[in-house]
């Protein structure tokens, strides 16, 4: 496995793992056009991808600008390895070391994402767009969720 940062020619592969999650579905593809993508991962923000033999097989992009995660997926065939786990780590690192905001992030409830998310020690916050769930991280939590695994990693 490979990680590393998302770039503009990264797109095509980011869209198909994002088509094809089973949770958290689009219900209008088009409603995030390869034109937002771009704008998020050069502009907006920043986004990492994990590569398996060549091909895209998670990504994961933060928003500075709204101050939100804006995307984490997983193919399915590639879920349960680690690489949401590792890909959200190198996001929330580079998200805090460039702003004290705390973010935020929306999620389908009752879903693996929501469980993954508490898990991570996000705070849920309420409700957003139609019926997400809302949860917020903050820089102090996120540096001692972040102190907390390095020593269980140990």
């Amino acid at each position: 496995m490979i990680y590393r940062e998302a770039k503009t020619e990264d797109i095509s592969q980011l869209q198909y793992v994002r088509h094809a999650v089973k949770e958290n579905v689009l219900s209008d593809p088009s409603l995030v056009p390869d034109t937002d993508v771009a704008d998020y991962i050069s502009n907006r923000g920043k986004g990492w991808v994990c590569e398996v033999d060549g091909r895209v097989v998670g990504f994961a992009i933060a928003d500075l600008v709204d101050h939100n995660i804006w995307a984490l997926f997983i193919h399915p065939d590639h879920e349960a390895k680690g690489i949401g786990k590792r890909l959200h780590r190198m996001m929330l690192d580079w998200y805090f070391s460039q702003t004290e905001h705390t973010v935020w992030l929306g999620t389908e409830p009752k879903s693996r994402a929501e469980t993954f998310y508490r898990m991570q020690g996000w705070r849920e916050t309420g409700v957003h767009g139609k019926g997400e769930i809302k949860f917020e991280m903050d820089r102090q939590t996120w540096s001692d969720v972040s102190r907390n695994h390095d020593e269980q990693a140990k």
